[in-house]
């Protein structure tokens, strides 16, 4: 039995509440199209999507995208930034700290949804008002997707999620690049059939309507790692994982090959400061083979102001309350030292 606790606003309710004017929606549109460019293979910079593993806090958040925003503007011939605004946290467990959906401000622990769905918007909306850069978010709850459809120029399918199918026919309707992360148990063939099922058009039960899609040819791989039964990780960022992948993407005949690499999660074992090796080896291999060149679009790094994490009850302004991320400085320098041997 399910207690009704409050109604939810719909998502076009929610919008008339909170938008985005016009100005700053005809910014985004140009940088969704920048996005899809990139994946399609018609534009030949590198995306960068970086941010914190949780996005738990406006001030700095919002105080990161400011400081991306002006390292975005120095390397643009070269990366195309996307700020990692991840305002949902999958948890294994199910318990701990979910994400501002749940919990609008992580130091009390009272769920109102609602509160967070606003939180999440108003949050996107002043990203992009004072630093021009539109972000990108995981889709961890199809159904909440339409609450930010006109915000996003990047989304994200989480390891736990690649194989659901609700998520991979909601991709199927986005607009903007979709990338599907390998399953935690690594497996290259179901992430290969998660991007084909969201390239493909669908007809399915979506909020209230029965909907079609035209498909998402932009849906593509992220690269993680993975973690086997005995909770070992095992990376799958190295030259050979990728040529290997290269060929079965091939032989699948899909739309935009792309590969996006995660140099955080079980390709670092969540060691945050591996990111800094991870990325340079993926640029030696970029220049060592013409297939990863031509196959990786970029890379997802965990990056926040301050090294590391800490726990939900401390309060440290701008530090990972979930996964350690990289620091502002060092995540500075990575983007100067990618864009120098791009």
């Amino acid at each position: 039995m399910f207690d009704k606790v409050k109604k939810i606003l719909s998502e076009e309710e929610v919008k008339q509440i909170s938008h985005l004017k016009p100005e700053y929606q005809k910014l985004k549109n140009e940088r969704d199209e920048t996005a899809r460019n990139i994946i399609a293979g018609k534009d030949n910079r590198m995306m960068l999507i970086m941010g914190p593993c949780s996005a738990d806090n406006e001030e700095a958040v919002c105080d990161y995208v400011a400081r991306l925003a002006k390292v975005a503007d120095k390397v643009k011939d070269k990366i195309f930034i996307v700020p990692r605004i991840y305002t949902n946290k999958p948890r294994t467990r199910g318990e701990g700290y979910k994400g501002i959906l749940h919990n609008p401000d992580p130091h009390k622990n009272v769920t109102d949804i609602l509160a967070g769905i606003m939180a999440i918007r108003d949050m996107h909306i002043r990203a992009i008002s004072e630093s021009g850069l539109s972000a990108a978010d995981e889709m961890l709850y199809p159904d909440n997707y339409h609450y930010l459809d006109d915000l996003l120029t990047y989304v994200a399918v989480g390891a736990r999620s690649s194989e659901n199918q609700q998520h991979r026919l909601v991709a199927s309707g986005v607009e903007v690049p979709v990338g599907i992360k390998n399953p935690m148990n690594g497996s290259m063939s179901v992430t290969l059939n998660s991007i084909y099922a969201a390239q493909i058009p669908n007809e399915f039960k979506y909020l209230d309507y029965q909907v079609k899609t035209k498909g998402n040819p932009y849906a593509h791989a992220i690269l993680r790692g993975s973690v086997d039964v005995y909770g070992n990780n095992h990376q799958n960022y190295h030259y050979e994982d990728i040529v290997k992948f290269s060929s079965m993407y091939e032989a699948q005949g899909l739309q935009n090959p792309a590969i996006i690499i995660d140099t955080n999660h079980s390709n670092s074992n969540k060691n945050y400061i591996e990111q800094i090796r991870i990325a340079h080896e993926i640029i030696n291999n970029m220049h060592y083979s013409d297939t990863i060149k031509n196959i990786v679009k970029g890379m997802l790094i965990e990056s926040y102001i301050e090294d590391g994490n800490q726990k939900i009850t401390e309060s440290v302004y701008g530090k990972s309350v979930t996964d350690p991320c990289l620091g502002w400085e060092k995540s500075e320098r990575l983007i100067y030292d990618i864009a120098d041997r791009l």
